[in-house]
């Protein structure tokens, strides 16, 4: 599994662990209160692992980027005709800096990188 889907599907589990707490805590039964608050700790701590894993995951795939022998910012024509672009251009990655990996690279522009001159 992913860790985008192991994550969604965590979040989801936590949502549900924290309605049925609020659920028993309003009942007054204590022993169900004991057990979800320990699945939702649990869940945190298992979320907090994956989004950990997620950054080290982006990193390696920035620095091995940044490794690439060339870079530079997209102009919109070449942003508008891309399928032009990817034909022309052999190993281009395109990185948009509102994905996850364009936040943790902090780019500002689309950014083409490529091993040569393009």
């Amino acid at each position: 599994m992913n860790l985008k889907l192991e994550l969604q599907t965590l979040n989801d589990k936590l949502d549900k662990f924290r309605r049925k707490l609020a659920a028993a805590e309003q009942r007054g039964d204590a022993a169900v209160v004991v057990q979800f608050k320990k699945e939702v700790a649990a869940v945190t701590k298992r979320i907090a692992s994956i989004k950990g894993q997620q950054t080290r995951q982006f990193s390696q795939e920035g620095s091995a980027l940044k490794a690439l022998g060339f870079k530079r910012p997209l102009t919109k024509a070449e942003q508008a005709d891309m399928g032009k672009l990817n034909k022309s251009v052999k190993g281009l990655i395109v990185v948009h800096p509102l994905t996850a990996l364009g936040r943790e690279m902090g780019i500002k522009e689309v950014t083409g990188f490529a091993p040569a001159k393009f």
